[in-house]
């Protein structure tokens, strides 16, 4: 090993262990290394003996069996990576696998400075597959961006500029920040540390605070307070969450106005422009900021305040629409002035890293960067959603720990519907009795479905044949039967390895990778959990396994449209989301392309994509579907090669000679539409909340603002609303497909938002009302498209209505109430935006909750501000004409409450 005792010291830093720092052996050949030797003297500067080591690559031939034995002998305190790709053999073990301590990544972009500093993606798919994706299969925590490409002094005699990697001091800084952080913590005796655990809280929601997908928060929260005093942390006992948060700590505005000024100037001035006087913010009271905060000794347990949205504001204000507010500015500022040694979010998700910046590779002046800084993140995450944890891993350089997903019960035939699944039990086998007797039974069971409320969840009409409507009651009750749900919530640690991942990471320590995708649908490669969570490889997708899968849904889709329609759809917008084609290896875009007549190819012997071919319409058998994708926000910049494919499979379609009956393409449109580039999320805020022709065309528009970017040929985003306006109204179909065993319409707010959203901005528009889909992907075996409507009765009758469902909430107290609370937010969001909720799945899911005497008395005791929300709501729902009650039982007790 080379000697690492020299080097410059800044005076009056004290000395630490050493850093190993690997690169590539061509830069070295080359002259390459201003980055390599920036980041060394970085280092050393900061008293870390650092010292590099090349090679052609990390796996060349003996560079594994000769690095271990000197990471044993002279143990490093970080490692420090500037290869790209991942280092695993085919045996799964990497080079550094000698050494316990955290393994960093850094990016040496092959873009100009002037080109980041102006990109919003930040670096190139190639180099964020390389320099970032792959990396993160071994489980390196990425550190950030430390030079770009471009060419040095012309030599006259040449007639050549010489392109190669410089350094950005800035970018330098910030890495080996990161790196001592992480040191400190790791250095710092467990007695010392001051942690901080931030939940997220649900905005304008008091009673769903510390939400986090799948996961009790607060129970977690009270098991980690446990298991760190018997690690020798020091904590103290209190009082128990729900109570302690309702309390707050402050910090003077003074304070603030101080520490604001370590802020970037650009960021200092949005934050004025959009918000003006800091003063004004509503948790300011005299003079001082309000944070709902608690001490356990040396943790610190506070809510992540509402991001906020500037909807009071000009239109000229738009581009600040998610600026955060000065709350929310002043809370990690306040953080700051801690001393944390670590931050620990629990649970899935934050808005931290949603804020406005670049992709990945970010700047000073990106908002997440700027709050956060070099602390060590360390994130609890559920384990099926790689998505969102990447977007934690690269905006935020978190470790994000997977955590299982709460246990699954099967599902039974509810009893409101005991006697129609005798009916038609007995129809099944009536094939040998007299027809008048057939007939008997084929009117009882539709007699049956009219009265349960089952005719109007299928939509069946009393003009259907007898065939297809025994056919489709048939199949709804045995998807009851089929279905599945979440019992309750996970608590963290519950799950093998996931106490062990928490400690480690807080000791400073690597923490070993681990996939992330969902146990439940043939994913037994998750397991255990407590492991930092990677993704695909977005080159690789869509996988052929995944293209397969996706002519599945292609043609389920399109049989149901049929079905349905007598034709097929003559223009359908595909919603697409990151996590889910992470997840799923790309299976919805794989739907897509069949649809539009399209098939991916793949490199020989590789499993990178590398262009589309084009499927014969003989072959096909059917017309090309007009396809419209609208992409999230995370699809965008994970995936931007696909954008690109879709609009050049579009491209090349449009020269087709064929009949434009059978071929939409051939009139060239924008067909890949998403959020203005750094943007994420509808922005809906409230609108969905308040039942008024006002707030649904308010939650179309937003529909529609954060979906008015095309994506090109070029991989560049336009705004392009007109053009958005014109697919949407030329669409009469809209579908979602869902992957995830463990969730449901009804879980979560964001499926409203979209799916329910889309139908808002419909009418906005004033078109015709679509048709809305929802894919259920669950069991790749039986994809089973249903109409919104279907799926919402579905999930209302085999878990929201279920009584077993709120036994398991019951088990979580102050969450669990939380829970019951939410699935009525989002049914009432489906009726609002879209009108898909008939009145009889109220009257279930209220004789389910508010109608049990011991769900109620749960509710009063536990969280009795959920129990007013959902009266209140009920009332609304009731006032607004978007729900009538059919039982007297029901209107009474509304009267009553009122």
């Amino acid at each position: 090993m080379p000697d690492i005792s020299t080097g410059s010291t800044r005076p009056g830093t004290p000395a630490k262990g050493p850093v190993l720092v690997t690169f590539y052996r061509s830069y070295l050949t080359s002259g390459d290394t201003a980055p390599i030797d920036a980041l060394i003297h970085a280092l050393r500067a900061e008293g870390f003996p650092a010292y590099g080591v090349f090679a052609p690559s990390l796996k060349s031939p003996g560079f594994a069996t000769w690095l271990a034995p000197q990471l044993t002998a002279n143990p490093p305190v970080a490692i420090l990576n500037a290869t790209a790709f991942s280092a695993k053999s085919d045996d799964g073990q990497t080079p550094f696998d000698a050494a316990q301590c955290p393994v960093f990544q850094v990016a040496l972009s092959g873009a100009r400075r002037r080109d980041w500093l102006a990109s919003d993606r930040g670096l190139s798919p190639a180099d964020l597959a390389m320099h970032v994706v792959l990396p993160e299969v071994d489980g390196r925590i990425l550190a950030g961006l430390v030079s770009h490409k471009s060419p040095g002094s012309r030599d006259p005699e040449l007639q050549f500029s010489r392109f190669a990697h410089r350094p950005d001091a800035g970018r330098i800084k910030a890495v080996v920040d990161r790196i001592t952080q992480w040191h400190r913590l790791a250095a710092t005796p467990a007695v010392e540390r001051q942690l901080a655990v931030i939940l997220s809280t649900y905005p304008g929601r008091a009673h769903q605070m510390a939400h986090a997908v799948g996961l009790d928060a607060l129970a977690s929260t009270e098991a980690l307070i446990e298991t760190l005093a018997a690690e020798g942390y020091t904590t103290t006992q209190g009082a128990p969450l729900p109570q302690a948060l309702s309390e707050t700590l402050t910090w003077p505005v003074t304070d603030y106005l101080a520490a604001l000024q370590t802020l970037p100037d650009p960021l200092r001035a949005d934050l004025t422009q959009a918000w003006g006087d800091p003063a004004s913010d509503p948790s300011v009271k005299d003079g001082q900021f309000h944070f709902p905060a608690t001490r356990r000794g040396n943790a610190l347990i506070a809510l992540q305040p509402e991001r906020g949205e500037v909807t009071t504001r000009d239109s000229d204000y738009h581009d600040l629409s998610r600026t955060p507010r000065p709350a929310y500015v002043a809370f990690y500022l306040w953080l700051r002035a801690q001393s944390l040694h670590a931050l620990i979010h629990m649970g899935a998700h934050g808005t931290l890293e949603w804020l406005p910046g670049k992709s990945v590779a970010l700047s000073e002046t990106c908002w997440p960067e700027a709050l956060i800084g070099p602390r060590p993140v360390i994130y609890p995450f559920i384990v099926n959603d790689p998505g969102e944890a990447a977007q934690a891993k690269r905006r935020i350089g978190a470790v994000a720990l997977g955590h299982l997903p709460p246990p699954m019960a099967q599902s039974q035939v509810p009893p409101e519907l005991l006697r129609l699944e005798r009916l038609l039990d007995e129809y099944s086998t009536a094939d040998g009795l007299d027809p008048a007797r057939r007939s008997r039974l084929i009117a009882s069971i539709r007699d049956e479905a009219s009265a349960s409320g089952v005719a109007a969840d299928l939509g069946l009409s009393a003009n259907a044949t007898p065939a297809e409507a025994i056919t489709r009651i048939d199949r709804f009750v045995c998807d009851l039967k089929e279905s599945q749900y979440g019992v309750g919530l996970h608590i963290f640690g519950d799950g093998q390895g996931e106490r062990e991942g928490l400690l480690t990471a807080l000791n400073g320590q690597k923490v070993a990778p681990g996939p992330a995708g969902s146990p439940n649908r043939s994913r037994s490669d998750v397991l255990p959990t407590g492991r930092n969570l990677f993704s695909v490889d977005p080159r690789a997708v869509p996988s052929r396994n995944a293209h397969a899968q996706g002519v599945k849904l292609a043609e389920e889709l399109v049989r149901r449209h049929l079905q349905d329609h007598g034709d097929y759809p003559r223009g359908l917008v595909v919603d697409l989301w990151g996590s889910a084609t992470m997840r799923t290896a790309g299976e919805e875009f794989a739907m897509a392309l069949h649809l539009a007549g399209l098939a991916p190819k793949w490199d020989d012997g590789s499993a990178r994509v590398s262009g589309f071919e084009i499927i014969p319409l003989a072959l096909l058998g059917r017309p090309r579907i007009d396809v419209t994708l609208r992409v999230s926000g995370l699809f965008r910049d994970v995936f931007p090669t696909l954008a690109h494919l879709f609009e050049a499979g579009a491209e090349a379609l449009s020269t087709r000679d064929e009949a434009p009956e059978d071929n939409p393409y051939t009139t060239r449109h924008a067909r890949v539409f998403g959020p203005k580039p750094g943007l994420y999320g509808l922005g809906m805020g409230t609108a969905a909340d308040s039942f008024t022709d006002e707030a649904r065309q308010a939650a179309g528009e937003a529909w529609l603002n954060a979906s008015s970017w095309a994506i090109g040929l070029d991989g560049q985003s336009t705004e392009a609303r007109a053009a958005l306006e014109q697919r949407v109204l030329a669409s009469e179909a809209f579908v979602h497909a869902q992957d995830l065993p463990e969730t449901d319409v009804l879980i979560a707010a964001d499926y409203a938002a979209h799916e329910a959203g889309f139908a808002a901005a419909v009418a906005k528009l004033g078109g015709d009302k679509p048709t809305l889909y929802h894919l259920d992907a669950t069991r790749p075996d039986t994809p089973h498209a249903r109409t919104l409507t279907e799926e919402i009765a579905r999930v209302t009758r085999a878990r929201a209505a279920n009584p077993d469902w709120a036994a398991g909430m019951m088990n979580h107290g102050f969450r669990g109430g939380a829970e019951i609370a939410a699935t009525l937010d989002h049914m009432a969001a489906f009726a609002h935006l879209a009108q898909v909720v008939p009145p009889h799945l109220f009257d279930l899911y209220h004789e389910a909750t508010l109608g049990r005497d011991e769900v109620r008395d749960f509710l009063a005791r536990e969280n009795p501000a959920a129990l007013q929300a959902m009266e209140d709501l009920f009332r609304r729902l009731r006032d607004a004409g978007l729900w009538q009650t059919r039982r007297n039982s029901i209107a009474a007790r509304l009267d009553g409450a009122a």
